[in-house]
């Protein structure tokens, strides 16, 4: 699926989940480059093809199963040479590291979630570091919308940034067998990685991610671990055309359906969290990467 495509449909579906109004939706969906009759179209199409369901509580059901505090402040701002200059982002010392792992933030650009989901896998035993993919822009925080600034920068500038964060992991954390996650539009730019050719990725999870454009995997050495949501129709339809590519390389790979969560379950600021898909879900990517890191 197309960057953009990707993006706008997000912003469309929040709307239908209620978690944006619709001059919300509209304004963002124009900053993304739509017209206002293609944005109303959208809204509607988004709307009509989506199941009925339950509406998203306001808040989360319940409280994360980890320190978010102390997780977060395990996580120190970096820069580090980029593709086409300086880029920021959110490191993580392990102890005693297994292995090190990229994390890649969701279309909301590096927030305190993602900053605490690096510091959560390094309290497991993983150096983390999640790249800030805005620091072209200027940044998360200084972005006006960070969707729409993340829909400005090309797929491939993107990659070219998360291959500049592997190489500043690799530096960080010398020797480590590496590894990535990453969730909803960064579970996406996991999959481009993995498609964009060789990389010195050992294991791979992406949580949610939409499917390249005919992917091929070529080259890519990385086990797979593939996160899915039962309610979540719009990636989940890329599921097969993922799995097909990955028997044809050769990649190892599984997936994992989460039974009644929706898209973003792991995210626990959002509304649309799932304590007992996320809990099932990190636990699968520790033994992932215990297997596959060390």
């Amino acid at each position: 699926m197309a960057l953009r495509s990707y993006l706008a449909t997000e912003i469309a579906l929040d709307h239908v989940d209620g978690l944006l109004t619709r001059r919300e939706a509209l304004q963002r969906l124009g900053l993304l480059g739509l017209t206002a009759v293609a944005a109303s179209g959208l809204l509607s199409a988004c709307a009509d093809a989506t199941p009925a369901r339950a509406a998203p509580s306001p808040a989360p059901a319940a409280t994360p199963d980890y320190d978010v505090a102390a997780a977060t402040a395990r996580t120190e701002a970096i820069t580090f040479p980029g593709g086409t200059g300086s880029m920021s982002g959110a490191f993580a010392a392990a102890q005693s590291p297994k292995g090190a792992v990229l994390v890649v933030h969701e279309n909301r650009g590096l927030t305190d979630h993602i900053r605490a989901v690096t510091g959560r896998l390094a309290g497991d035993g993983y150096t983390a570091l999640a790249p800030d993919l805005l620091s072209r822009a200027g940044g998360t925080a200084g972005a006006a919308d960070a969707t729409a600034a993340l829909g400005a920068i090309s797929e491939a500038d993107l990659v070219a940034d998360l291959r500049s964060g592997l190489a500043e992991l690799g530096r960080r954390a010398s020797g480590a067998t590496l590894g990535a996650v990453g969730f909803c539009f960064g579970g996406g730019m996991v999959w481009q990685l993995l498609n964009s050719g060789p990389t010195e990725l050992a294991a791979a999870a992406p949580f949610y991610g939409p499917a390249p454009d005919n992917p091929a995997f070529t080259g890519a050495k990385a086990a797979v671990l593939g996160i899915f949501a039962e309610q979540d129709d719009r990636v989940n339809a890329g599921r097969d055309t993922l799995d097909r590519a990955l028997t044809a390389a050769g990649v190892t790979h599984e997936f994992v359906t989460e039974a009644g969560a929706g898209h973003a379950f792991f995210n626990d600021t959002g509304q649309r969290y799932n304590p007992t898909a996320a809990t099932d879900a990190y636990r699968r990517l520790l033994a992932w990467f215990g297997t596959h890191l060390g």
